[in-house]
């Protein structure tokens, strides 16, 4: 199954939107712990669902079990902690929650794309959460828009 992730820091919203389309992506699942800072332009929680579906016809899932706790980023934003420290804490996090269970297989397909604000994927936690789910449900192939 393949699974898409996108961020939308410094993406136009045009941008943003054709590339959800031109990838055929049914579903969005925002993994962000903040999804409603002022900050996200036109990925604010508050409009962003109306703005996918009427662009785009593609659905709106808000996930928190798939987020970063606010210590965990905190430690690394604002503390200047390491990438390697950071994702050490969330897949550890991860496997607390036992998001293989809590979440279902199906919320992937779609085709599905999981979004947060980072621009590319090296160093963000949607490309752990489709690692460690690949790691225990497999068959997953991560594409990055």
């Amino acid at each position: 199954m393949e699974v898409y992730t996108i961020g939308f820091t410094r993406r136009t919203a045009e941008d943003f939107f054709e590339t959800l389309k031109r990838a055929g992506i049914r579903r969005l699942v925002d993994v962000r712990l903040h999804n409603s800072s002022q900050l996200a332009g036109f990925a604010k929680q508050a409009d962003f669902p109306y703005f996918l579906r009427a662009i785009a016809g593609i659905e709106y899932v808000h996930e928190p079990l798939l987020a970063p706790t606010q210590d965990i980023l905190a430690c690394y934003r604002k503390q200047g902690g390491s990438w390697e420290e950071y994702a050490s804490r969330f897949l550890a996090l991860l496997a607390e929650r036992r998001v293989e269970e809590a979440i279902p297989c199906s919320l992937l397909e779609g085709p599905a794309v999981l979004l947060c604000s980072e621009r590319t994927a090296d160093q963000c936690h949607r490309r752990l959460i489709l690692e460690y789910l690949n790691a225990r449900w497999g068959g997953i192939q991560a594409v990055h828009l």
